[in-house]
């Protein structure tokens, strides 16, 4: 066993000892119902303009593109969206006061097209590696070729690299702890994704973090990153979405959760969740989710070649008051209006999706079916 491997398990044991309380600083459900019902109808996208590859590009000072994200914004208003999930990154506070002046102007330009953002602090999908500096292109044909990890495969295996990671949640979040512009914090996307159909066959996962590995690590540092963002006085909402499908009958019963989702049920202030499936499982699922007594939003959805779309799926969520998110926006440089399977095999050579997966906008700006900027429209009163 390496040097390294001992610290790591040394460190899960500490945590074992010292796991926050989940009722510690997180909302009753009466104050997060309170703060749900001055709340509109939430209708957003998981946004990074189409000029940025990943969360990176977005937020370096040498990339960052206001102007762009302006415009977008401005297209995203017209329809009536009103909020979006967009994510931040751990190596960004290498600058702390770059990246803090940046999210200000990024916060100013959503406030000014009535948008309210839920910011997400880390993220375990897709690259395992990220570095700091020029992105690279997109691969050709691929989904999502260049999103990076928050933290990455390094940070979650060295120890001595969490107090970094607790600077930055600390830090952000103490700098916008007050701040109306925000509407939530998304504390971690997806965090037992081990990635296993995408970036998972493509790089070599270090031994320190292989999948039962990862999900160890991160299911004992996840109740402190809420710890984190409460100590750092957050007034706004913590959350972190489950991801994976239950039947309504397995969400009622806790022992049928995963130790990471027991983590996430029981320490957000507000229920988050992704579905990618039919209007009929998404009716269920809302049902089910509704029964934590909490306000619920969906922050991941639409996705047309599985059966989840605009026009079938914000109704049912509107009945209810469950904000939806939807993936992507703007085509651009991270390419997921390509599907998922161009994972395994990618679409060049004149392969072409006979739809595209996600996003609203084409390049030009025209929507990608008038029907769905219309079924928007509706949703949302525009």
């Amino acid at each position: 066993m390496s040097h390294l491997l001992v610290l790591v398990f040394l460190f899960i044991s500490t945590l074992s000892l010292a796991q926050p309380n989940p009722e510690t600083g997180r909302w009753p459900s009466a104050k997060a119902n309170a703060w749900y019902t001055k709340e509109p109808f939430l209708v957003g996208a998981n946004y990074a303009p189409a000029n940025a590859i990943n969360e990176l590009e977005m937020f370096q000072a040498e990339t960052f593109d206001a102007a762009t994200i302006d415009k977008e914004l401005g297209m995203a208003e017209q329809i009536g969206m009103n909020t979006m999930r967009v994510f931040l990154h751990d190596l960004l506070w290498e600058d702390p006061a770059g990246f803090t002046k940046r999210l200000d102007q990024f916060l100013s330009i959503c406030a000014k097209h009535k948008i309210r953002p839920m910011l997400v602090l880390f993220d375990s999908c897709w690259d395992p590696y990220p570095k700091l500096g020029k992105q690279h292109e997109p691969t050709p044909g691929i989904h999502n070729s260049g999103w990076v990890q928050s933290p990455g495969a390094d940070a979650l295996s060295d120890v001595s690299q969490y107090p970094r990671l607790e600077a930055y949640v600390k830090g952000v979040v103490s700098a916008f702890k007050k701040d109306k512009r925000i509407l939530a914090w998304d504390v971690w996307n997806e965090p037992d994704n081990t990635n296993d159909n995408s970036y998972g066959q493509n790089h070599t996962i270090k031994t320190e973090l292989s999948k039962p590995r990862k999900i160890a690590i991160v299911t004992k540092l996840l109740p402190h990153v809420f710890q984190w963002a409460r100590a750092a006085g957050a007034t706004q909402p913590l959350t972190s979405g489950v991801w994976v499908f239950r039947t309504p009958e397995e969400w009622q019963n806790t022992a049928k959760w995963t130790p990471m989702e027991k983590v996430q049920l029981e320490n957000s202030d507000i229920i988050t969740f992704h579905q990618y499936l039919s209007p009929e499982t998404l009716d269920e699922t809302i049902k089910a989710m509704l029964t934590f007594g909490r306000p619920v939003i969906c922050t991941e959805y639409m996705a047309r070649g599985v059966n989840s779309k605009f026009q079938s799926h914000l109704p049912i969520a509107r009945r209810a008051k469950v904000g939806m998110i939807n993936w992507g926006f703007v085509a651009g440089k991270t390419q997921t209006f390509l599907p998922w399977d161009s994972w395994q095999k990618p679409y060049v050579n004149g392969r072409e999706p006979s739809i595209w997966f996600h996003e609203v906008f084409k390049q030009d700006g025209a929507p990608y079916d008038p029907t769905e900027v219309t079924a928007i429209k509706q949703a949302t009163g525009k």
